[in-house]
């Protein structure tokens, strides 16, 4: 499939997933594959409402993108903060997962950016998937890191200003780190020497149902 195929098969099944989910939201973190997926899903429905989850340990930085990027798109948008209490392998797991829980309480369904090729962990996903009745759509999964950044540039979508500082996946200032190999995978910084070294923080993989 070639990267405008891409395109217009995400564009298809977030306007298919709008009309099948009246209740449905984009869920952003204001990394650049929330960001494709964002565009992506305004481009369908400019109004589509959209919820950030951010703890009180993002990047300073973060926070000053993720408002210059309400006000340049007229995002619909709310934003949910939680207190983050754990380190290491802890940091943005349980209070980040339970915070989403109550996010999307009112929703039938999510679209997230989450790409097959981003991390071991993700391989399997599937681009519609439903776990005890809430709805997640994944229209960017067949997407490249090199699809990400050239979806990016192709439609002068500012990326978030922490990229420069060398890394490729951004969750948190305390459990990000910039990239050290060009050889590791993608999501190598997340969680670094832990045992959930390039893994998930749960979102994607348990039920957010209350």
């Amino acid at each position: 499939m070639t990267f405008l195929e891409k395109v217009e098969d995400a564009k298809q099944l977030i306007k298919e997933s709008i009309e099948k989910y009246p209740k449905i939201v984009c869920a952003c973190s204001f990394g650049k594959d929330s960001m494709v997926m964002l565009h992506l899903a305004i481009t369908v429905k400019k109004n589509i409402p959209v919820i950030a989850v951010l703890s009180d340990t993002e990047f300073p930085e973060t926070y000053e993108y993720a408002k210059k990027m309400v006000a340049k798109y007229h995002l619909n948008y709310k934003e949910y903060r939680y207190k983050q209490i754990g380190t290491g392998a802890l940091c943005c797991g349980a209070p980040k997962v339970e915070t989403f829980k109550i996010a999307l309480a009112d929703y039938d369904a999510w679209i997230s950016g989450v790409r097959s090729t981003e991390g071991i962990t993700r391989v399997h996903f599937k681009k519609v998937e439903t776990l005890e009745g809430l709805t997640k759509i994944n229209p960017i999964l067949d997407f490249t890191e090199l699809d990400v950044w050239r979806y990016l540039a192709l439609y002068e979508i500012p990326a978030n200003p922490k990229y420069r500082d060398g890394y490729r996946s951004l969750s948190c200032a305390r459990c990000s780190t910039p990239e050290r190999d060009e050889n590791e995978t993608e999501r190598a910084g997340r969680w670094k020497g832990t045992i959930k070294e390039g893994g998930e923080c749960g979102i994607h993989t348990t039920p957010l149902r209350k």
